[in-house]
């Protein structure tokens, strides 16, 4: 147990320091980028103002402050809840997170339990029959679909389903100014979610399939996989109670690291299916300068992924005691 303490605190020190980074990186790298926030505060008549006008603005939004003032004040707002005002879209930030965030949980949390079940599945069925015709033939189709890039695998999709068949909508969350509700509005929003979601569990299957494989491949061969063949354990029990269940550590692991970026959004897949979540509401931020929101959507994912990572090293001990005891 005083092992374990010890473990923990260290971890906890050491997500501090990367905290610590992580808000001051987000802090210098908008401001790193080229382009001017001013002509997106302006608007088009930005050449047509004059100087004092122009520091007007920015004094409003405080760019005219000194590097160690805006930062002192971005740090302040962070912690009182406060991400300020979006330049370009002219609403709090923290409404906008608000709108984005449940598509975002929608579309990429449901993206990873499927793939992670998908990948597991065909993992473990794929070490199983390790050299066989159902292995090479497994494998050939994982690493095609790891070599596709997303925004092509989308447009197939799109031009396939959509543009050919007529059968799913191209683009959005929901239907626009059709005013369902209930059982109906469920559909409609399933319809816009299947294109978007198969896009992004085929590019993300191959991960955990390659891992659930390779895992599965050491734990067959372990000397208690042999003796429980020897006795004459039957194969489902061999397969589904031994060899499966030790070989999702590895996976548990991958799919805790992934879960931080759900919030994060699917950048590429939401641009293309013009899906309003926060991968394109930061896809957008980044395109108008608008430094608040892209400081507000970055640190959305970076605190996720370091709380998962915490969480995950939290977790692994109880999964592999050997983790926390020192001798991992």
């Amino acid at each position: 147990m005083k092992e374990l303490g010890k473990f923990i605190a260290g971890k906890l020190l050491q997500y501090l320091i990367v905290i610590f980074l992580m808000l001051t990186l987000n802090f210098l790298l908008p401001r790193l980028m080229p382009g001017n926030p001013l002509v997106f505060l302006a608007g088009e008549d930005v050449g047509f103002m004059s100087s004092a006008e122009k520091e007007a603005i920015l004094d409003k939004y405080g760019l005219n402050d000194s590097i160690i003032e805006q930062y002192g004040a971005y740090i302040k707002n962070i912690f009182t809840g406060d991400f300020g005002y979006s330049y370009q879209q002219k609403r709090p930030i923290s409404e906008l997170l608000v709108e984005r965030l449940p598509w975002t949980m929608l579309l990429t949390g449901l993206g990873l339990v499927l793939s992670t079940v998908i990948g597991v599945m065909f993992g473990a069925i794929s070490a199983w029959k390790r050299g066989t015709r159902t292995d090479a033939n497994l494998l050939t189709v994982f690493m095609f679909l790891s070599a596709m890039p997303s925004f092509w695998v989308g447009m197939i999709l799109v031009s396939i389903f959509s543009a050919q068949l007529g059968w799913l909508p191209v683009f959005g969350a929901e239907s626009a100014w059709s005013n369902f509700s209930g059982m109906e509005r469920l559909i409609d929003i399933g319809k816009h979610l299947v294109l978007p979601l198969a896009t992004l569990i085929l590019i993300s299957v191959t991960s955990t399939f390659m891992i659930m494989r390779y895992s599965m491949l050491n734990v067959l061969g372990e000397d208690y996989i042999m003796m429980a063949k020897a006795k004459g354990v039957k194969e489902k029990a061999i397969k589904y109670k031994h060899a499966m269940r030790n070989a999702l550590l590895p996976v548990a692991t991958v799919f805790m690291l992934s879960l931080g970026f759900t919030l994060g959004g699917a950048t590429v897949i939401e641009t293309v299916f013009a899906y309003p979540g926060v991968g394109r509401l930061m896809f957008e931020s980044v395109l108008s300068r608008d430094y608040p929101l892209i400081q507000a959507t970055f640190l959305i994912i970076t605190f996720s992924v370091v709380i998962a990572n915490f969480l995950a090293d939290l977790i692994y001990p109880l999964i592999d005691p050997k983790v926390g005891s020192g001798n991992g």
